[in-house]
């Protein structure tokens, strides 16, 4: 994590994995703290007084701020987004999952651990996960398919390969 007397820098956190685009934020947040959100969103490499300048505020304000919202959990990480041509690039998979009784911590551990796991979700219905798989070919989804299958506690794996995004509201 950044201290707070240094511009956000970008970093990849596996399991915070949040979504590259953005996320709702709490309504406990002031106005001022869902702007500078916003900002960091947009670029999360923004120096602190690049990022005051956009605000209208202190550079110690924001620092201020940053300190807060990345010490109550509300900034987790800071991260890169991929362009559209090297997002382009590979093969997407859902992947319903289905595990034994009492076996999910350990299958979600050992799951966080794939760099090419997106999302991971606990869902209703016919599976207990939902993932959302990344791969650079489908010789690498296969084999993370059979990785996936080979974790005690998984029951059965169900996939759906992305042909096509029709609607993509993460980006920007």
């Amino acid at each position: 994590m950044n201290s707070p007397s240094q511009p956000p820098s970008v970093a990849n956190s596996p399991a915070s994995s949040t979504p590259a685009g953005p996320a709702s934020v709490p309504s406990s947040l002031d106005a001022l703290d869902r702007q500078l959100i916003t900002q960091l969103q947009a670029n999360a490499r923004a120096s602190t007084a690049e990022l005051a300048r956009k605000l209208s505020v202190a550079r110690t304000t924001v620092v201020a701020r940053l300190a807060r919202l990345e010490g109550n959990g509300t900034i987790v990480g800071y991260t890169a987004r991929l362009g559209a041509d090297a997002a382009d690039r590979g093969v997407q998979a859902f992947v319903g999952i289905t595990v034994q009784p009492k076996a999910g911590r350990e299958v979600v551990k050992r799951l966080s651990q794939l760099p090419e796991l997106r999302q991971l979700a606990s869902v209703s219905g016919e599976f207990d996960y939902m993932a959302l798989l990344r791969a650079d070919s489908t010789m690498r989804l296969d084999a993370l398919l059979d990785e996936i299958g080979e974790i005690d506690g998984v029951i059965k794996t169900t996939s759906s390969v992305v042909l096509a995004l029709r609607v993509d509201r993460s980006s920007g």
